[in-house]
C-alpha cells in the first residue's frame, strides 16, 4: 500500500533504477512496518529540478504515501535512510533532497479497498 515516487535530476540506467527501487522498497518496508509485496515505486530520472532559481544538477524529490497514520519518528528515520541511499549511491546531497510524507485514509486495490 505504500507508494514511493522518486524524482531525480540525474540520469539512471536500468540497473541503477532497479537498485534504487529495491533500496527504497526495503527502507520503506522496514521504517513503516509494511509488507514489501504491496509497495509500489515510481522512479522518474533526468527531470528538471530547481531550488530557488538554481537548476539542480544533482537533486531529488521523494514522495511517500501510505495507508494510515505516519508517526514523526518513522518519517524521520525514513527521511534519513532515503537521504543516505541517494547520497551514497547517486551523489545527491541531503541538502538537495526534499521528501514529503502523505498519510492516506482510503486506498483502493484489486477492485476493493484495503
Amino acid at each position: 500500500m505504500p507508494y514511493i515516487q522518486a524524482r531525480l535530476s540525474v540520469k539512471l540506467n536500468d540497473v541503477e533504477k532497479d537498485s534504487l527501487q529495491k533500496e527504497l522498497t526495503k527502507t520503506v518496508a522496514v521504517s513503516l512496518s509494511k509488507p514489501s509485496t504491496y509497495i509500489m515505486t515510481e522512479i522518474v530520472d533526468d527531470c528538471s529540478l530547481y531550488m530557488s532559481e538554481n537548476s539542480l544538477d544533482r537533486g531529488a524529490y521523494v514522495s511517500v504515501k501510505a495507508l494510515g497514520n505516519l508517526s514523526k519518528d518513522s518519517c524521520n528515520m525514513l527521511s534519513k535512510s532515503i537521504c543516505d541511499i541517494l547520497a551514497s549511491s547517486y551523489q545527491i546531497e541531503p541538502s538537495k533532497t526534499y521528501i514529503t510524507f502523505h498519510p492516506v485514509d482510503l486506498w483502493g486495490w484489486n477492485g476493493g479497498m484495503f
